[in-house]
């Protein structure tokens, strides 16, 4: 990893900083993805696949903001392309009143991993269609659905937040202040944990299939996470 200095901003505007982690805040930050993780375990029934989902978003991402081995890129896009393709999985199982079979999900992700490797740019972009999908089928999941739709909206509405704030506070941005302790996309970071806790007692539970959060009760399934 090259040294910058400390009063170099990084792509996320924080400023690049030597030693274990390059850009603190955003990787402090990510830990709350991790917090969600335990959050969503604690308070739904049957998502645990769904929390571990989550949580391997937080350490990818402390991962990357950190110490920023070579495996950076692997360990943070996988993680989150997984959890969106899980979200889009389960929204697109509901719609089709089946369970969500685990290779729906699977699949992309796995096929995502030479990408990454190979094409950083090429998954950046495939991971946008990821969101797209997720957000679009969870989206129309909620105009099918009136009784998630109060979840989906303010899960949406915080990664909508989340998402303009992250954008404007990117190196160059508007809301771009590099030495300063709040950072945009650290409030990225906090906003988009808090969606994926809002949302998650949408989703199917393991072996079931969930159409609002007050059908918590499993039916047979071939999911196994």
């Amino acid at each position: 990893m090259t040294t910058t200095p400390a009063d170099d901003p990084g792509p996320g505007c924080e400023a690049l900083a030597p030693g274990l982690l390059a850009e603190p805040v955003a990787a402090v930050s990510s830990l709350a993805f991790v917090l969600a993780a335990l959050v969503i375990v604690l308070a739904t029934r049957g998502r645990s696949g769904y929390a571990l989902l989550v949580a391997g978003v937080g350490i990818g991402s402390v991962i990357a903001h950190g110490p920023d081995p070579t495996y950076a890129d692997l360990a943070h896009d996988l993680p989150l392309a997984a959890t969106l393709a899980f979200v889009a999985a389960d929204s697109a199982a509901t719609l089709l009143r089946r369970s969500r079979p685990w290779w729906w999900w699977v699949g992309p992700t796995a096929a995502l991993v030479p990408v990454i490797l190979l094409a950083p740019q090429a998954a950046d972009l495939a991971q946008v269609g990821f969101a797209v999908l997720a957000v679009g089928l969870t989206v129309l999941r909620a105009v099918r659905d009136p009784a998630s739709r109060t979840r989906i909206i303010w899960s949406v509405g915080l990664l909508a937040v989340g998402g303009v704030v992250g954008t404007l506070s990117r190196a160059g941005g508007p809301l771009c202040v590099p030495e300063s302790l709040v950072q945009g996309h650290a409030i990225w970071h906090v906003l988009a944990s808090a969606a994926l806790v809002v949302l998650a007692p949408v989703l199917a539970p393991q072996g079931g299939i969930t159409r609002s959060p007050d059908h918590d009760a499993p039916e047979p399934a071939d999911d196994q996470a």
